[in-house]
């Protein structure tokens, strides 16, 4: 069984709220889980101490037992370090204007 430490959505309509949860990695994401190791509130000031709330002894022992945590909960698990910052890896680019558009950028640009 491979187990997951990862968000689980439990707010409203427009009014996210996650739980911190660790889960079999099989089960849905709102579904079943062993246990609720944290919360997350993006709806508060990135500053406010309440934003991300953490049971550092028990992901600690999720952890140690094998437990991996999604790229979001690993970076908050790296910011409060219990586990070593992971490497944030590269943004889409599926954003950024494409090829003709970047090429009258630079005529224009100079």
């Amino acid at each position: 069984m491979s187990l997951k430490i990862r968000l689980a959505l439990a707010g409203a309509k427009k009014r996210p709220y996650y739980h911190i949860v660790v889960a079999d990695s099989r089960s849905p994401r709102d579904g079943r889980f062993i246990e609720k190791v944290g919360s997350y509130n993006p709806m508060l000031p990135a500053d406010h101490a309440e934003r991300i709330r953490l049971q550092d002894e028990r992901i600690s022992h999720w952890v140690k037992m094998g437990a991996q945590p999604t790229e979001r909960v690993a970076r908050f698990l790296g910011k409060a370090g219990i586990i070593p910052m992971p490497a944030i890896s590269e943004q889409p680019h599926q954003s950024a204007p494409k090829k003709k558009a970047q090429e009258r950028l630079k005529a224009a640009g100079g």
